[in-house]
């Protein structure tokens, strides 16, 4: 069967588009796989900001508002740690590891992420059992280095393979460019991210792990008669900030991610490289607040609304409607005569059966020229394989507008 790039025709089926701008659809099937990455919101839209990489997203779209080098790898320091809480939070959803569990403190995890090691700790005490719910507070509002060795050390045996662990998670979350080489986020040649990637994944945990994300909201921790405030400057600024986590480190500079929820919208920052503490705290304020005062939802798409159709090859019907998983909205800057564009981009055409709910492609929605949201589709109802006369018919016709194409590039 051959696999082609093509167009089908505008508009949207089953009800047209919601809201007051217009919007024009169009489906394309590649020959591959979709480019996941997101190009992002305008950036002549006159904010700047001072973080060398930064971006800032709706928690509920995934839409980017704003974006500065946001797929350049930096060192994440302690940013690194959201990524050690989701491995252990999902090692407990997974019934592998439980709150009340006592890790060991080992020697190691002491002395490079305890008191010894002069770098954030949450002062456990060496060769002493901690049960995970209390290492998980060290590492989350503490940002305990020796919280982090400790549930690395119990969970994988050791800090090494529990960044292998971590990395490979990653990966199955859909983060391609981030590594870990350890679970501090201690200067490591491996511990690279993105702000794109470290912002979905806060936006995954949010999301994910309801009964743990309130942790990162919690203003102090007391441990070992030691009572340390949480290290988010956003925490106490009255602008709805409930987490996540900050990192420094001298090749990292001062980074952040945040996260903030106003009348029922939560916008997530992540920022990097920043040359000081004051500054990381003004410049996520700074770019939460332009995003809470200059955005406002549209609507694009109903739940379960047809939002296109692609082609089937050798089925029952010649093709297979589309639909989003719920609802489909977008942010965008308030009073824009932008223009919002969508396509539908799937490998195609799509070989029959076709089950219902199959996932086929996904809608890329730009404003202007720049991706700003891209959602998964999945069939709307099923497609069963067609009688041996329509599959010819399909045979047939491939070869031909295979040949058609063949012929144009020789032209």
């Amino acid at each position: 069967m051959l696999r082609r790039l093509w167009a089908a025709r505008l508009g949207v089926r089953g009800g047209g588009l919601f809201g007051a701008f217009a919007l024009v659809l169009a489906l394309v099937a590649a020959a591959g796989a979709a480019n996941n990455s997101v190009s992002g919101a305008k950036k002549d839209d006159g904010f700047q900001t001072a973080a060398p990489y930064a971006i800032l997203i709706d928690a509920e779209t995934g839409t980017v508002l704003y974006e500065k080098a946001a797929d350049v790898p930096s060192p994440p320091s302690s940013l690194a740690k959201l990524m050690t809480a989701e491995v252990v939070f999902n090692e407990i959803k997974a019934g592998r590891l439980t709150l009340d569990q006592e890790l060991m403190v080992s020697e190691d995890a002491w002395r490079r992420g305890g008191a010894p090691s002069h770098t954030s700790s949450m002062f456990a005490p060496i060769h002493s059992k901690t049960r995970v719910e209390d290492l998980l507070r060290g590492l989350i509002i503490q940002s305990g280095n020796d919280a982090a060795i400790a549930l690395a050390e119990g969970i994988a045996g050791n800090e090494r393979s529990f960044a292998q662990a971590m990395t490979k998670r990653a990966r199955e979350l859909g983060l391609t460019r981030s590594t870990f080489g350890n679970a501090t986020g201690l200067p490591d040649p491996a511990n690279l991210v993105t702000m794109r990637e470290l912002a979905k994944l806060a936006q995954h945990i949010n999301k994910t792990y309801p009964e743990f994300y309130p942790i990162y909201g919690e203003r102090e921790f007391t441990w070992n008669k030691i009572r340390q405030l949480n290290r988010n400057p956003l925490l106490p600024l009255n602008i709805g900030a409930d987490g996540m986590k900050t990192g420094f480190t001298a090749e990292g500079g001062y980074g952040l991610v945040g996260s903030a929820l106003q009348n029922g919208l939560r916008l997530i920052v992540a920022i990097n490289g920043l040359k000081t503490a004051k500054d990381r705290a003004d410049e996520g304020k700074r770019l939460l607040d332009w995003g809470f005062s200059g955005f406002e939802a549209r609507p694009l798409f109903a739940d379960g609304q047809v939002i296109g159709d692609a082609k089937v090859f050798g089925g029952t019907q010649g093709s297979v409607p589309l639909v989003a998983n719920g609802a489909v909205s977008v942010l965008i800057p308030k009073n824009t005569n932008d223009r919002i564009s969508a396509r539908i981009v799937y490998t195609g055409p799509v070989r029959a059966p076709v089950a219902e709910g199959q996932p086929i492609g996904k809608v890329r929605v730009m404003r202007g020229d720049n991706v700003t949201l891209e959602v998964p589709l999945k069939a709307s109802e099923a497609v069963e394989v067609g009688n041996l006369p329509q599959r010819a018919v399909d045979v047939v016709t491939e070869l031909v507008i295979g040949w058609i194409k063949s012929g144009f590039a020789r032209i």
